[in-house]
């Protein structure tokens, strides 16, 4: 197991300014080398903390961080070979010239003068990400998806072993983000780097990771596949911050004719079908979201409301009734005796 570790923190905590509700508490985490980690979580439960303490530019007030077994230093002035080889590409592009060109600002990550290297190694980058037809425009002047495009070749240029990202498509359109992503999947597969992200978006999270960490309130408090914790959510947190959803209570719960043993039901919107008409169409058709190539129907009974999901566009509008079955819900909270 250690063999395939390449960062982990043991009972590391980081707290501001005295207060234990900040940052994070006695977090133990291990990162697996060559795969895409995302750390998930709700404003304020500690991601961005962790993804610094991790890559060492912040200090731990106890515990510790090991880089390939070997206790991982805080960047000082001292930069150490641990350092270099670890990246981290913000979303507020602030250790970029605005004005000067694509090509000057990757260079720029480069340690040598020797012009015919930088060459090669600049136009590498560029052409990893697309955007060596960019090269002369200045930075400044770039949309968002491409300003986070060279400020991954620049933290690429180097070859680093790990790449971290905070949040790194809040400013990239959507259709700029899938081709993206697929340059990030790419990169691991092809180059073994490690990639570890922070996000907000469960669509990305989803489709990227290889390994999730849900945290709250600065505790790790899941850790597993996409797959598993989609599937298989052990807290309702989790279940809330991956998955559109229904969150009910036992007594409307039982509006949809589930008995749950429990205090909370969740219900995925991709669970409830739609029945044939007129078979028990008790269900009020409130609003219609497009989606694209479905809709997402929110309907109600007896003051409860849940999110329904529709391949079937225009076929239920505002106001109609609709039946519904659910084929699988999910139980937290306390046991009901």
């Amino acid at each position: 197991m250690k063999d395939d570790l390449i960062l982990e923190t043991i009972s590391v905590t980081k707290n501001f300014f005295g207060d234990k509700s900040s940052g994070v508490n006695n977090i133990t985490v291990f990162i697996p080398k060559g795969k895409i980690t995302a750390i998930v979580g709700e404003s304020g439960s500690g991601k961005t903390t962790l993804l610094k303490l991790l890559s060492g530019t912040m200090k731990p007030d106890s515990g510790d961080v090991f880089f390939h077994g070997q206790p991982l230093p805080v960047r000082t002035a001292h930069i150490t070979s641990a350092h270099t080889v670890i990246t981290m590409v913000s979303q507020d592009n602030t250790d970029m010239d605005m004005g000067a060109s694509v090509w000057d600002n990757v260079g720029r990550g480069l340690p040598t003068e020797d012009a015919n290297y930088k060459i090669q190694k600049a136009t590498q980058a560029l052409n990893l990400l697309g955007i060596y037809d960019l090269r002369d425009q200045p930075f400044g002047k770039l949309s968002g998806g491409e300003k986070q495009r060279v400020t991954i070749a620049k933290a690429l240029i180097n070859r680093p072993e790990v790449l971290m990202l905070d949040e790194p498509f809040n400013q990239v359109d959507a259709a700029y983000r899938e081709s993206l992503q697929h340059d990030i999947r790419q990169i691991v597969k092809e180059w073994g780097v490690t990639v570890i992200l922070v996000s907000h978006d469960p669509a990305e999270l989803l489709s990227m990771a290889d390994e999730l960490i849900v945290i709250k309130e600065g505790e790790i408090v899941e850790y597993g596949t996409p797959e598993e914790l989609y599937h298989d959510p052990k807290l309702l947190y989790t279940s809330k911050i991956l998955v559109s959803c229904s969150e009910l209570t036992a007594a409307q719960a039982k509006v949809c004719g589930i008995k749950s043993k429990r205090g909370t039901v969740v219900i995925y919107a991709e669970h409830i079908s739609i029945s044939p008409l007129g078979m028990g169409a008790k269900w009020a058709v409130k609003q219609v979201l497009f989606k694209g190539f479905f809709e997402e129907l929110i309907i109600e009974r007896e003051e409860v409301s849940l999110r329904v999901i529709n391949y079937a566009r225009g076929k239920h509008p505002v106001g109609s009734k609709i039946g519904i079955s659910i084929k699988k819900y999910y139980e937290f909270g306390r046991w009901l005796s």
